[in-house]
């Protein structure tokens, strides 16, 4: 397997003259693109980062951000972007648990960075206007410098992404070359991309959809346009101008852009091929894509950070909810929720377990032998999400571990009722968890944002007709402003539950 570095020097001889990245009015062919990441490696070099070193990165989806992280590649250095809306308590505990030697930022984490300790005692690089101390990445990428040579293997660390999951401390989760590679060969495959594709480079790069975008196009010679944070119109100009040819977002941007009143009058025709990850997709929206774009190839990419793919379903609209079958690098099976050892019968739901074997795989957690312990169990990942095969043999998703509801000793998987919901015209997102209830235990509650009138009694019958099961019927809906949503789009139940939302109108509503 090659390493990353030795990997872009092929695309650049493969397709020296293809566009490989526009930002705004910059474009820049492979050839182009190669010089100035090889000023970075020099710069990098000159401040002293060395091979195996941790750079902990604060940036937008710029061509900067971008350059750093394939400069990271050559140099043999440990990327490690971070959300550039961190605090500047999480930012100080990333760069102490990283072990990080400096830190590359722009003007969105400004505020985050002067508030940290840690950031003020280490080499930084600004994107912008430098403030005393520190190094204008523009006079880096001014330098003078010979083209990079690869300095990294296969199995040296590439990157280490952290993971947004429910708990207060972060989990760091380092990823080699080699797996980097797999991953974003295998997503090639898996999503039919052709020589010369274009994406829209939208999801960020400290998040692994962004990132497995970023290396996919390289291998095809193709173009990553940059879009520093979401915004409707901005996507939709995008998608025309530069003529976007696939998309892959998770599904809380689609609705965004499909619901826009600027969606209808622009023309992206371009677009062929439909990606989703980060998130289940409603029912009502699947079919509301599937007439929108008409796609070539609507593909519902089940994954994580720790292991890239899990499952595939090349076909989403054919059959809503479902997410396929094991990716290309991969075996999954669903095994019983007391005992991680015994395999869950067809349709039992359970949780779902990855193999550790798997290219595209991690080795384990930065310094948390605890979470090891928690999550790798006999060569197998426990992903702490919840499903099951259907009679076909293929996985459906039901929601995750701790997100299950328990009401009156039922066990209640909320995505099915979203599923449901999702479906009715006046219903624009929904969101369902467990509340607190004396009798029950925990009672099913939607919290529902509106594109119409709609009443909960209304909904309740909707519910009654669709076939659910009384007892996964909503017994509380409450009307909100919006759903909370992590800035990648994930669901945040944990929000709602916690009632961190706000109502709708000042009096919920009960069914």
């Amino acid at each position: 397997m090659l390493d990353l570095g030795t990997s872009f020097l092929a695309s650049v001889s493969r397709d020296p003259h293809a566009t490989a990245i526009v930002d705004g009015d910059l474009r820049l062919t492979y050839a182009d693109w190669l010089p100035r990441i090889s000023a970075i490696v020099a710069g990098l070099d000159a401040l002293g980062i060395e091979h195996g070193d941790h750079l902990v990165c604060l940036l937008q989806n710029r061509w900067e951000a971008a350059t750093l992280h394939w400069a990271c590649q050559f140099a043999g250095i440990i990327l490690t972007p971070l959300n550039w809306r961190t605090t500047s308590e999480e930012l100080d505990f990333c760069l102490a648990d990283a072990g990080a030697v400096a830190l590359a930022y722009d003007d969105s984490a400004a505020s985050a960075v002067r508030g940290s300790e840690t950031a003020a005692k280490l080499p930084r690089i600004r994107v912008g206007i430098a403030e005393p101390g520190e190094t204008a990445f523009a006079d880096l990428l001014n330098a003078t410098a010979p083209e990079a040579t690869p300095r990294a293997n296969a199995d040296a660390w590439s990157l280490m992404l952290y993971t947004s999951g429910t708990t207060s401390r972060p989990k760091g989760v380092p990823r080699r070359h080699r797996a980097e590679r797999a991953a974003a060969i295998a997503h090639v495959a898996q999503n039919l991309y052709r020589r010369g594709e274009c994406t829209l480079g939208v999801m960020p790069l400290y998040h692994t959809m962004g990132v497995r975008s970023l290396l996919a196009m390289s291998l095809i010679g193709g173009t990553f346009v940059c879009l520093r944070r979401f915004d409707v119109p901005a996507a939709l100009a995008a998608i025309e101008r530069d003529r976007i040819s696939n998309l892959y977002l998770v599904p809380t941007l689609y609705h965004d852009l499909v619901h826009h009143p600027l969606f209808a009058s622009t023309d992206v025709s371009s677009v062929r091929k439909l990606g989703f990850a980060g998130a289940p997709m409603t029912d009502g929206l699947l079919q509301t894509l599937q007439a929108a774009f008409r796609p070539d190839l609507f593909v519902n990419h089940y994954g994580s950070s720790e292991i890239y793919t899990y499952t595939i379903n090349d076909d989403a609209p054919r059959k809503p909810g479902c997410a396929g079958r094991a990716g290309l690098n991969q075996m999954i099976r669903v095994v019983d929720l007391n005992d991680p050892l015994v395999p869950a019968a067809t349709g039992q739901e359970g949780e779902i377990a990855a193999l550790l074997a798997g290219d595209e795989a991690f080795e384990g957690y930065w310094r948390r032998p605890e979470a090891d312990a928690r999550a790798l169990r006999d060569g197998w990942f426990l992903t702490g999400d919840t499903g099951y095969f259907d009679a076909d043999g293929d996985l459906f998703v039901t929601g995750r571990v701790d997100d299950m509801i328990i009401t009156g000793g039922e066990n209640v998987s909320p995505v099915e009722i979203e599923n449901c919901l999702s479906l009715h015209p006046a219903v624009a997102e929904v969101a369902v968890v467990g509340l607190p209830d004396a009798r029950w235990g925990k009672i099913v509650t939607a919290f529902i944002k509106r594109r119409g009138t709609v009443e909960p009694d209304e909904l309740d019958a909707f519910c009654r007709r669709s076939g659910l099961a009384p007892y996964k019927r909503p017994r509380r809906i409450v009307f909100v402003d919006d759903i909370p949503k992590s800035p990648v789009g994930k669901l945040l139940r944990r929000k709602l539950v916690a009632g961190d939302y706000t109502p709708e109108t000042s009096k919920d509503s009960n069914v």
